[in-house]
C-alpha cells in the first residue's frame, strides 16, 4: 500500500516526483476524486513544472475511466482553475506545488463552484480510496468511459477579473511584474491587455526549474530583482507572483515591500465601498490595522484561523465579501470565495491610478504598526516549547490569551502569535506593536523561551 502520510497534507496533495508519487498514483487520485465528488464532469489544469502535464493527464484519464467527462484547460494559474470551476460549475483539480522547488508537485482540489476540498471536506476519503486501490488494484472502469476535451479559458478568466475592477478612470501606470518563471508569465499579459499599464516583465518565461529564483515572494531574497528593477525604471509599483500565481506580493515605488495586511485593509475598504456594511474575514496574524480599517469603513471584521480552507468556510458561513491573509492570499465573494492574487493586484492598481500620490503615500494609512514578520524556529518538541511560552505569559495580569490558532497573547500595545507548522518541525512567531522597539523586546522574550 502506498504511504500517503507525507503526501496528503491538510489542504492538498504535495510531494517529490517520482520519489513520493508518480503518474500511476495520479490516475488513482483522479478516480478517487471522481468517486468522492460524485460528479459527471470535472475540470483539470496544470502549471509549468516538467512533471505537471503527465501527472495532469494521468489524473484526467483516471477520472475518465470512472465515466466522468474531463475538461482539460492546460497551462493555467491556480486562480484560473478556480475561475473554471466556478464559471463551469464543475469540481476542479490543479496540478501545482505552488512555491515549492522544482522536484515537487501536487494537486489542489475543489468541488463545483471552487468550494475547497480539505481533510474534512473530502480529502481524507480520497486518500483512503487511493491507499486501498494502490494495494488491491484500481476499481473496474465504467461501462462507458468519459471524454477528454481541451478548452482554453484564459481570455474568459481575464475578462471576468476586469469586470470586477474598473480601471477606466486610472492614470497610466508603469508596473514591473516578476513572474518568477511561474504562471504569472502566462496570465499577466492577457489580464493587463488593454489596461492603462506600461508593463515591465521580469522572468515571464515558463520554466518549472525556476532558473532565476524560487517563486516564493514572501522570502525577501526572491524579490531583490523586482525591487532593483522598480527603482531602475522608475516604476509606480512592482508585483511578484508565486509559482502558481494565486498569491501576489506588492512593492512600492521605492522598491519597499508593502505588508500583505496593508493590502488586505486597502482592498477591504474598496470592497466595502461596493458592499456597505459587509463582513471581511482576516486570519489571526494579520495586523491590527485590518479590523480597524474595516470598522472605520462601516464593515464587520471576523477573525479566523490561518489557512484557505478555514477562510473559505468562514466566508461561506458569514457571507463575507472579502478575506485576506498575512501570506498574500486574498479571497473574494465575487470570485466564488476563492483566492486570487490577480484580482487583489487589480484593486491596488485601480486605487493607485485613481489618485495622484505614490503607492507609499497611499498605503501609509493602512500600515499603522511595527511588525516582526514571520520568524521560524526549528524545535524538536513543538508542544512543549509552546506550553512553556504559554506558562510564562499566563500569570501576567496585563495580557489576554487565546488559542484560536496556536497561542495568541495580546497586551494593550502589542500582540504575538506562536503557531506550530503543519508540515515541518517549526514554531512560527509573529509579533506586532506600536513601535519597533517593543516588537524587538517581545520577540526576544518569546524566542528566548522557544529556543531554550
Amino acid at each position: 500500500m502506498a504511504d500517503l502520510s507525507q503526501l496528503v497534507k491538510a489542504y492538498d496533495v504535495r510531494g517529490v516526483v517520482p520519489d513520493q508519487w508518480d503518474e500511476t498514483l495520479a490516475a488513482l487520485f483522479g478516480a478517487a476524486f471522481a468517486q468522492v465528488t460524485g460528479a459527471n464532469a470535472v475540470v483539470v489544469g496544470h502549471d509549468m513544472r516538467p512533471s505537471s502535464p503527465g501527472l495532469s493527464r494521468a489524473f484526467a484519464e483516471g477520472a475518465a475511466a470512472r465515466g466522468v467527462d474531463v475538461t482539460e484547460i492546460g497551462l493555467c494559474s491556480t486562480d484560473e482553475l478556480y475561475y473554471a470551476s466556478g464559471a463551469l460549475d464543475l469540481p476542479g483539480a490543479m496540478f501545482t506545488a505552488s512555491h515549492n522547488p522544482a522536484q515537487y508537485n501536487g494537486i489542489k482540489m475543489c468541488r463545483a463552484g471552487a468550494a475547497p476540498v480539505g481533510q474534512d471536506t473530502g480529502l481524507a476519503e480520497i486518500r483512503a480510496l487511493v491507499e486501498r486501490w494502490s494495494t488491491e488494484g484500481a476499481p473496474p472502469s465504467a461501462a462507458t468511459p468519459g471524454t477528454l476535451t481541451q478548452r482554453d479559458v484564459l481570455a474568459d478568466y481575464a475578462h471576468h477579473l476586469r469586470t470586477l475592477v474598473n480601471l477606466t478612470a486610472s492614470r497610466p501606470l508603469k508596473v514591473v511584474v516578476d513572474a518568477g518563471n511561474g504562471m504569472g508569465g502566462h496570465t499577466v499579459p492577457t489580464v493587463f491587455d488593454g489596461l492603462p499599464i506600461e508593463l515591465v516583465p521580469l522572468f515571464f518565461e515558463l520554466d518549472g526549474t525556476f532558473p532565476n529564483h524560487e517563486a516564493n515572494p514572501l522570502d525577501p531574497k526572491n524579490i531583490v530583482d523586482l525591487q532593483a528593477k522598480v527603482r531602475e525604471v522608475g516604476a509606480d509599483l512592482g508585483l511578484a507572483f508565486d509559482g502558481d500565481a494565486d498569491r501576489c506580493f506588492v512593492v512600492d515605488e521605492r522598491g519597499e515591500p508593502v505588508p500583505p495586511s496593508a493590502i488586505t485593509a486597502l482592498v477591504a475598504e474598496r470592497e466595502l465601498a461596493k458592499h456597505p456594511g459587509g463582513t471581511v474575514i482576516h486570519n489571526c496574524i494579520t495586523s491590527w490595522s485590518v479590523p480597524e480599517v474595516v470598522k472605520e469603513a462601516g464593515g464587520t471584521a471576523v477573525r479566523t484561523r490561518v489557512g484557505h480552507s478555514f477562510i473559505k468556510a468562514e466566508m461561506a458561513r458569514t457571507g463575507a465579501i472579502f478575506g485576506g491573509e498575512h501570506s498574500a492570499h486574498y479571497y473574494f465573494r465575487d470570485f466564488w470565495n476563492a483566492d486570487t492574487g490577480m484580482l487583489a493586484a487589480l484593486h491596488v492598481l485601480a486605487a493607485l491610478g485613481e489618485q495622484d500620490g505614490t503607492l507609499s503615500q497611499l498605503v501609509a494609512r493602512y500600515d499603522r504598526y511595527a511588525a516582526s514578520g514571520e520568524i521560524n524556529s526549528t524545535v524538536a518538541d513543538q508542544p512543549g516549547r509552546a506550553a512553556a511560552v504559554r506558562a510564562a505569559f499566563a500569570q501576567r495580569p496585563d495580557v489576554q490569551l487565546d488559542e484560536l490558532d496556536g497561542l495568541t497573547v495580546t497586551a494593550s500595545t502589542w500582540w504575538f502569535n506562536l503557531r506550530a507548522s503543519n508540515t515541518e518541525p517549526l514554531l512560527r512567531l509573529n509579533v506586532e506593536a506600536r513601535d519597533a522597539q517593543t516588537v524587538a523586546q517581545v520577540r526576544d522574550e518569546v524566542l528566548a523561551i522557544v529556543r531554550a
